[in-house]
Order: structure tokens, then sequence, then C-alpha cells
């Protein structure tokens, strides 16, 4: 899938200074071995909009490499997979913490890529619309890890899932100038039962997206990212 490749290395270009080496090939191995679905999903959100506003045009604008539009929705693109790869891990670590099975140096390891994955999502969202939803998603992954601490509860678990994806609904929309409608928050949100049950990137259809982008959704068309400010 073509997002997905855009995404990987969108996300990879941001972690390109991480230091030393051997952090930074893990970083990457995790990255080249991961769904990007949360990306994609953040491209084709943003092609939806522009499909809305002016048929036929969205492939060429969001797939043309050279394309400063292209470029500022991959790299929204990549924070939202970066968060959603940090707190993954994140999850991993507090549901089977390595430091029990004599495993410490490579669960301290796996702590500070999770810290710089967050991190770097941050980054790439920094002073653009989807910054609040991005830190309204770290919080509601911590409220929902100390519950499912306390309660045992697995169901919480998909929540990151839906958020996340909710993210990429805000983030790719308003990369084009426009806002994320509530219908299509809802469908991003429900994708957290029917994808990430494997490795794959799923596909979102193009027709249930254009769709569910309303007339309210095809504002400006400026595009704000970090390096704007």
């Amino acid at each position: 899938m073509q997002e997905a490749a855009v995404v990987r290395r969108a996300a990879t270009d941001a972690v390109e200074d991480v230091e030393p080496e051997r952090l930074h090939e893990r970083i990457v191995s995790r990255l080249e071995g991961s769904s990007m679905a949360a990306g994609a999903l953040t491209i084709d959100c943003a092609r939806a909009v522009l499909e809305h506003r002016s048929p036929g045009s969205a492939h060429a604008v969001i797939e043309h490499p050279d394309d400063p539009l292209a470029d500022a929705v991959a790299k929204r693109a990549a924070g939202v997979q970066l968060i959603h790869e940090g707190l993954g891990l994140t999850r991993t670590l507090a549901q089977d913490p390595p430091w029990l099975s004599g495993h410490k140096a490579a669960g301290d390891l796996d702590v500070l890529i999770a810290d710089i994955l967050v991190g770097r999502g941050f980054y790439l969202l920094a002073r653009t619309e989807a910054s609040d939803e991005a830190v309204a998603t770290v919080r509601a992954f911590g409220r929902d890890q100390t519950v499912r601490r306390e309660t045992g509860d697995p169901s919480l678990d998909r929540n990151l899932e839906a958020d996340v994806f909710e993210l990429a609904a805000v983030a790719g929309t308003t990369a084009v100038g426009g806002q994320p409608s509530p219908g299509l928050r809802e469908y991003a949100t429900s994708l957290a039962d029917t994808t990430l049950t494997n490795g794959d990137t799923p596909t979102f259809p193009d027709e249930r997206l254009s769709a569910l982008v309303s007339i309210d959704s095809t504002g400006g068309d400026g595009v704000r990212t970090s390096a704007d400010h």
C-alpha cells in the first residue's frame, strides 16, 4: 500500500538523528515491522477532504513526493503513527514487564524508545490543529491503563486504537483546511474493532470516507505544521 510506505518513510525520517546507532536501529526495526494503519488513515482522511472539494484532484496532490502539501500531510501522518507506536509499546511494557523476567536492559531500552516515539510524534503535530487531540489521546491512554491495572479489564485496551484513529481523522482533515465531521470521528473510532488484528495495513474505503466528509469539512486550503513556527 502506497500510504503505508509514505508514512513509514516520514516516520523513519523523523527519528533519523536519534543516537546512539544501536538505539536508532532498534527504532527503525520496530517501524519497519509495524502496521502503518493510523498514519494511512490520516492520509486517506486528507484525501477525502480534497476529493470532496475538487473531485479527481486528491491523488495527484497527496501522492506527489515533491508537493509541499503532500509533505505536510505525510508529516502529520507520521506524527499520529509515532504516537501510536510509542503508546502501544508502553502498553506492552505495562502488561508484560520485561524486568520481571530478567530482561532489565531490554526493558529499559524499550522505555526510552517509547518516550522517543511519542515525543517525536508530538513534535510533528505541535502547533497544528491536531495538537490538542494528541494531548487528549495520551491523557486518555494513561487513565485507561491505570483503570485496567486496577480492574484487570482487557476491553480498555482497544481505546488506544479508537483514540488514535480519531486523532488520525483530526490530523488528516485539518491538514488540508477541513474539519472532521462527527460522523467521520465516529467511523474512525469504530475502526478499532475491525482493524489491527494482524500486521497488515488495512485499506480504508475512499467512498466511505468521502461520504463522511461534510460541507463543513472543506474550509481553507492552508496547512500548518510545526515547521511554520
